[in-house]
């Protein structure tokens, strides 16, 4: 539905009696009711939506999230509540839609990645029969008239990561995650402020690799400094910087 549509203030809001008629009606079954109450709520959900606008996300994409929170505080919504509809349904919109945002955790590879990744795969499969073995990063490198760093990108991208939340190192029984890896010890002070996810799209391509490897994949900086053909202590100045620059932008 086109986002005009969803702003139109011609829809006069209902009032709160006449919402909790068709709350009723709606959980007798009457799917028309449930229907109007979603019809006659775009200018609530959209208020809502407004508040997430500048996080990367279609503002469609928001609002569809945000019929659904809507429509799960109609069916959990108790007529024997003294509270307006509306006061009890935007915490229900806003957690949808946060949930939404925390949850997803899909890499969006873009179209040409992806071809790189099927040069990649094509390349690797012709050099590994005329070798008799899989061929390195620096001979893939060679044969595509590729940088190592996009090799390795490439390859990355198509992986599914792990969640910041999976354990990535195990520290005398306490798990480690990527988050506590970046917290500075002030509990939830700037990562209630601003997404992680906000922050690592801040960082150019290398650094999210950076990134990536180290604490999704686990991997030493020694290894990372192979796989990118850079030196140890270049990585080990980039991953200060990235992870100064990522607190930064969270403390904004």
């Amino acid at each position: 539905m086109d986002v005009e549509v969803k702003k139109d203030r011609s829809q006069p809001f209902l009032k709160d009696h006449e919402v909790k008629d068709l709350i009723k009606r709606s959980h007798e079954g009457d799917q028309g009711a449930r229907d109007m109450i979603v019809e006659k709520n775009m200018r609530l959900v959209w208020s809502v939506v407004q508040r997430f606008i500048n996080r990367g996300y279609d503002p469609d994409d928001l609002f569809q999230i945000g019929c659904i929170g809507l429509l799960k505080s109609v069916d959990k919504f108790d007529l024997s509540f003294d509270v307006k509809f509306s006061t009890y349904a935007v915490p229900m919109i806003i957690g949808e839609i946060q949930r939404f945002i925390r949850d997803d955790g899909t890499v969006k590879v873009s179209r040409s990645l992806k071809e790189t990744g099927n040069k990649i795969r094509r390349a690797r499969e012709e050099l590994s029969k005329d070798l008799g073995r899989t061929p390195t990063v620096n001979e893939l490198s060679a044969h595509l008239g590729l940088t190592p760093e996009e090799i390795v990108l490439a390859q990355e991208a198509a992986r599914t990561p792990a969640s910041i939340h999976e354990t990535v190192y195990e520290n005398d029984g306490d798990p480690i995650t990527l988050l506590d890896q970046i917290d500075d010890g002030n509990e939830g002070k700037w990562f209630d402020k601003i997404a992680l996810k906000e922050a690592i799209a801040e960082l150019d391509e290398r650094e999210k690799l950076i990134v990536y490897l180290r604490y999704y994949k686990d991997q030493t900086q020694s290894e990372v400094a192979q796989r990118l053909g850079i030196s140890q202590v270049q990585v080990s100045r980039l991953e200060k910087k990235i992870l100064q620059q990522m607190k930064s932008h969270m403390d904004q």
